[in-house]
């Protein structure tokens, strides 16, 4: 799976990074349900730190497809809104 990251870059994730990202999601997911601003933040800047400590970056002259988006740490609930993300499942698919 490819995650960009906006504002870091794209990063590759293998089948066996993904329990550790989607547990950080699922945290995201539950702050976007809750409305809470302040847990979001705090639930986003854990799943980027997970998403680039447990990935490989993606070289910059490699041009691929990303499977996920990632906002940056400090979007808020109305930056997620419109992007799509309602809550539903979170920012990774699983």
């Amino acid at each position: 799976m490819i995650v960009r990251i906006l504002g870091l870059g794209q990063f590759r994730l293998d089948q066996d990074d993904l329990p550790a990202v989607e547990a950080a999601d699922d945290r995201v997911e539950a702050a976007i349900t809750a409305g809470d601003e302040v847990a979001l933040r705090r639930a986003l800047s854990d799943l980027i730190d997970v998403i680039v400590q447990t990935g490989r970056p993606v070289p910059d002259q490699e041009f691929v497809t990303s499977d996920v988006i990632v906002p940056p740490a400090d979007a808020s609930l109305a930056d997620l809104a419109a992007m799509g993300a309602e809550g539903e499942e979170g920012l990774i698919p699983g």
